[in-house]
């Protein structure tokens, strides 16, 4: 049976493992606990028997007007546990919070442009490639960064793609 629950501070001693995967982007201790402290309702784990993490989903809410989103800033699932839809139960998830709590206009992440298998997944969940960002991993790799509309974007003016490529500098964060 897996249990998913909001992220708490003694699971950042018991995740490591889930992080093993090397498109899984790692943060230190202080990046973990400020989302933790800051957006507690975007950090969750899916927990197993035993109390073994199998995976978890880190996000934020930000910006302002109609760029108001939730953000995926992180989900990861153990490879042991693939397959097991755990990754659309956690997107799901942050999706619904920022739709119904936060009234957010939709929900962005960004993935490696060589991930492919996380691309087609995002897209199985309704997400476009709403930009491409030049050298955004590293300054090597781009990045694609993927919305989806939530019901607050009616038009679904939030994921008209834009026509070229963007750098890292032309994003806006806040």
């Amino acid at each position: 049976m897996t249990t998913i629950r909001r992220f708490c501070c003694d699971d950042l001693l018991r995740f490591a493992s889930v992080n093993l995967d090397h498109l899984t982007e790692t943060f230190n201790m202080s990046f973990y606990m400020t989302y933790l402290a800051r957006w507690p309702d975007y950090f969750h784990v899916a927990e197993g028997p035993g109390n073994k993490i199998m995976g978890y989903i880190m996000g934020k809410v930000e910006g302002q007007g109609e760029s108001w989103h939730g953000h995926v800033t992180a989900v990861t699932v153990a490879s042991e546990y693939r397959r097991q839809q755990l990754a659309k139960k956690l997107m799901n998830l942050l999706e619904d919070i920022s739709d119904k709590i936060d009234k957010a206009y939709f929900v962005d992440l960004f993935v490696r442009a060589s991930n492919t298998p996380a691309i087609k997944m995002y897209e199985k969940l309704g997400y476009v490639i709403y930009r491409r960002v030049l050298r955004y991993y590293s300054g090597e790799e781009d990045g694609l960064d993927m919305r989806k509309a939530l019901s607050r974007d009616v038009e679904k003016k939030s994921i008209i793609p834009l026509k070229r490529p963007v750098t890292p500098d032309e994003l806006e964060y806040d």
